[in-house]
């Protein structure tokens, strides 16, 4: 579908820039009468309606054109905007005063909406990170190397992130991303999640209280919650300017918080576009059961994360470090087995769909190993059965990355003003395709691909050099090899032979091969300990190690422990030498192999990139006969044999 539709690049993307917010004096809350309104008042009883039209000042309002809304020429001057900030009452005390915790949110509106009675919806965004992070260091981070099964070492203390104290502020976002939005009619809303910045309470990594505080403030927001304009205060403020309806977006843990508030199902919240977010905490740190670090950010854990974000009042933190920190997060994350548990499941969004109704629009690059696209994927997944209007834009980028502004136009018009646009009816997917811009995308009927089909693949041969992989008969016999993290996993596949890994190729392909889906391995293996990793990259041949862009001919990746067969929830200790048999879903992919290229399937133990280093030694053998790899193909086994031989046929 090369010459079906394309989302056109947005002229508004937005840049990183952050700076001290500066308040505004907020313009008084009354209606301007003209000048000429009262002098008319008498003549207004003799004249006549249209006499009274064009005696009125036209008020402003947005303005909508192909489905989008339109900069407004009166909305435009910033001086003008009205800036403030207000706490709202939250439903909860999660820092133990006896007190609800009230929420720092920072508001920039239209004039229009104090001088004309303008009502405008909102665009809200809520995150830990407005008030400042902790540093970026690894040594703060767990340490790796350790035994599997063995109690986790004790890391360093972070350095707590300085707190300014004075008036009330917050880092926010001050690009196009405020302006691309007030200019068009929108408020925009920014507030500290709880235990961040001038936010009382303590932060929880995903707990409730995290989806409990967007959803007061959109309570606020909708007239149906309390807020003050000191965060000790009396003195209550109403947002009487507010529409009723707000849509949420965000990128990263900043992504996570609109699924987390329209988990609640609050009444208001009409559309979200989370970005790269983390749809179930676990997923982010686990993978099928093993301990697994997020890209990029080896030994990071949910304490770990406590302390980057934790940025609140230094008198609240102490008791949010001993009740939260130590007794919730490190008592209940396990990182020892790395089984799912009810600590995980109150923290896995996709757990409590059953009031979510917000049209969604996911986004999400195939190669982001931070937030997986998992993520993404399987949130659309289940809002499509659920019924939910739903749609997906995946680009092959990594982390991050907005869709382009005229989608993300579109769907807020449609959702938040009303405007009938059409959006239900375009392209369910988009896919940016190789060599495109992350906005120049593909429309698909669906992701997957709905004319992706399973393909079998099974491995014969010497994998300790290179087998063969294809379709056809099951290999025979059995392969060893030996656990060592000292050996990356770009350098196993690049090797000619390893006794360190297993790595089976298809013959070269002679014309593309296009996959859309999730890959999925099925093993029978055994160890020579009661506890190993397991890796699984699939990559092309010959294969490329670019630590610029380390993804370049990893296509996609997955992780699991063989400890996890029966149960995610129970780790059941390998009898040495006993075989298991285990399946599961590598990351979703979508991507065009060219020709020339081998598709490879490479098995291993540690990989040093992403999972524990338990000293070198661990042997894993495999059973060729029991393994395989199912492929997801575009045009299925007519495809793949099209593109092995070249012929067209």
């Amino acid at each position: 579908m090369k010459g079906a539709r394309r989302a056109p690049e947005s002229a508004f993307l937005a840049r990183p820039w952050s700076l001290p917010y500066q308040p505004r004096p907020e313009v008084p809350r009354m209606r301007i009468l003209s000048p000429r309104s009262v002098p008319f008042t008498c003549l207004l009883l003799v004249g006549s309606a249209a006499a009274q039209d064009a005696a009125a000042p036209a008020k402003a309002a947005p303005v909508f054109e192909n489905g989008e809304a339109q900069v407004v020429p009166e909305f435009k001057n910033t001086k003008q905007w009205i800036r403030e900030w207000v706490f709202v009452e939250a439903p909860f005390d999660s820092d133990g005063d006896g007190r609800p915790d009230r929420l720092h949110v920072d508001i920039t509106r239209p004039r229009q909406t104090a001088s004309e009675g303008l009502k405008v919806p909102v665009i809200y965004e809520t995150s830990p990170y407005f008030a400042g992070t902790g540093p970026m260091n690894l040594s703060y981070y767990h340490r790796v190397e350790q035994e599997l099964g063995a109690p986790t070492p004790a890391r360093p203390v972070m350095q707590p992130i300085p707190w300014p104290g004075g008036e009330p502020g917050m880092i926010v976002p001050l690009h196009p991303g405020v302006a691309r939005w007030v200019q068009r009619g929108y408020a925009v809303v920014h507030s500290c999640s709880p235990g961040t910045g001038w936010s009382q309470g303590c932060p929880s990594v995903g707990g409730p209280n995290e989806s409990l505080a967007p959803r007061a403030v959109i309570d606020w927001l909708c007239g149906r919650a309390k807020a003050w304009k000191t965060l000790d205060g009396t003195d209550q403020v109403v947002a009487d300017w507010c529409s009723g309806k707000v849509g949420m977006t965000g990128t990263s843990y900043n992504g996570a918080l609109p699924i987390a508030a329209a988990t609640t199902g609050v009444s208001g919240l009409a559309a979200i576009i989370p970005i790269s977010p983390p749809a179930s905490w676990y997923l982010y740190y686990r993978s099928h059961g093993l301990v697994r670090s997020p890209g990029g950010y080896l030994g990071e854990d949910m304490d770990v994360l406590f302390d980057f974000v934790a940025s609140c009042e230094p008198k609240r933190r102490d008791w949010c470090i001993e009740h939260v920190r130590e007794q919730e997060l490190v008592q209940g994350f396990d990182r020892v087995h790395g089984d799912y548990n009810a600590f995980w499941e109150v923290r896995d969004y996709l757990a409590h769909l059953d009031a979510y109704t917000c049209p969604t629009l996911a986004v999400h690059g195939f190669n982001d190993w931070n937030v997986m696209p998992e993520h993404s994927v399987e949130l659309y997944t289940r809002l499509k059965q659920k019924g939910v209007p739903c749609m997906i834009y995946m680009h092959q980028g990594e982390h991050g990355g907005e869709p382009p502004m005229s989608l993300m136009n579109r769907w807020f018009t449609r959702y938040l003003f009303d405007v009938e646009n059409g959006i239900e009816q375009e392209a369910r997917a988009w896919v940016v395709r190789e060599g495109d811009k992350r906005t120049d995308a593909t429309a698909y009927a669906d992701y997957p691909n709905p004319e992706a089909k399973p393909v079998l693949l099974r491995p014969r041969g010497d994998g300790l050099g290179l087998g063969e992989l294809g379709p056809g008969d099951a290999g025979t016999g059995s392969l060893t090899f030996v656990d060592d993290v000292a050996f990356a996993g770009g350098k196993l596949a690049a090797a000619e032979k390893s006794p360190h890994r297993l790595l089976f190729a298809t013959a070269e392909l002679k014309a593309p091969l296009h996959i859309s889906g999730a890959p999925r391995v099925t093993l029978r293996l055994a160890a020579n300990k009661p506890a190993t990793n397991l890796s699984v990259w699939l990559v092309t041949l010959p294969y490329v190690d670019n630590p610029r862009k380390p993804y370049t001919s990893v296509v996609t990746r997955g992780w699991a422990d063989p400890q996890n067969t029966k149960s995610l929830r129970e780790s059941t200790p390998l009898v040495p030498g006993q075989p298991v048999e285990l399946g599961f879903d590598l990351e979703p992919d979508d991507q065009v192999i060219p020709a020339g290229q081998r598709l490879a399937l490479m098995i291993f133990a540690s990989d040093r990139e992403f999972t524990l280093w338990p000293p070198a030694g661990t042997e894993l053998t495999v059973d060729l006969g029991a393994t395989s790899l199912t492929l997801p193909v575009v045009g299925g086994e007519a495809a793949l044999q099209k593109a092995l031989r070249g012929d067209g046929r």
